[in-house]
């Protein structure tokens, strides 16, 4: 039955992205200023914005692992299955957020990067959940999954920082599309595009987020499984 509704939302997944793609290619308008390299907010923004989301989950994940190590070991397991996976698919979005934003700039910038403060936090971000995920693979030992809790949660503090950047300093990243001044926002004709985009792309994530979950899962599974195995030998 699981493998079923899984099935049932992979295939909604899918056709919410090629509806998406077709809102972005052929129904949105060309931008007045950019033109066609404008399509590329259709992604760009929609992937930081489930990037944020899912290094949210590895926040209340790595939480949730230091709250119940001590009082219990399932629940703190699924908390750091959760914090793993989100921290894992956070930073596949945000790599897409670094690939788009400087094809982006290349042409809007006439350069690939510059140490802006909006582009400098997002790096840092990256950077830190990364290393995370290194922490996570190559360390060994019971302080692993408490160091790697530790750490995602002061990575997940740079969140609000990187959304913030372009509020709190001058930069050149564009003002916010949305909740910025009087001069923000989109032509209503485009707003539909990132929409459908922003749910596509969202539901994508879940998909992927889940999946990544049931596997890490197992993994804790089946190594407390050969952990006591080796203590009945």
């Amino acid at each position: 039955m699981k493998k079923f509704a899984i099935g049932i939302y992979a295939a909604i997944t899918v056709c919410l992205m090629i509806w998406g793609f077709y809102q972005a290619i052929y129904v949105a308008p060309n931008d007045a200023m950019q033109g066609e390299v404008f399509r590329i907010i259709y992604y760009h923004v929609p992937s930081a914005s489930v990037a944020f989301l899912f290094f949210a989950i590895s926040l209340i994940g790595s939480i949730g692992f230091l709250a119940f190590r001590r009082s219990n070991a399932l629940r703190a397991q699924a908390a750091d299955a959760w914090a793993l996976a989100g921290a894992e698919v956070g930073v596949v979005f945000c790599t897409v957020v670094l690939i788009t934003g400087p094809i982006w700039g290349r042409r809007a910038w006439g350069i690939w990067w510059t140490w802006d403060a909006r582009l400098t936090t997002t790096l840092v971000l990256w950077l830190i959940y990364v290393s995370y995920l290194l922490l996570r693979r190559f360390v060994a030992g019971p302080q692993m999954q408490t160091l790697a809790a530790v750490l995602g949660i002061f990575g997940a503090l740079d969140v609000p920082i990187v959304y913030m950047s372009n509020r709190w300093w001058r930069t050149q990243h564009p003002a916010p599309v949305f909740g910025g001044d009087s001069s923000a926002g989109m032509d209503p004709s485009m707003v539909g595009a990132l929409l459908w985009n922003m749910v596509a792309w969202l539901a994508w994530g879940i998909l992927i987020l889940v999946l990544r979950y049931r596997v890490e899962r197992g993994h804790q599974k089946i190594a407390a499984q050969d952990a006591q195995d080796a203590l009945d030998a």
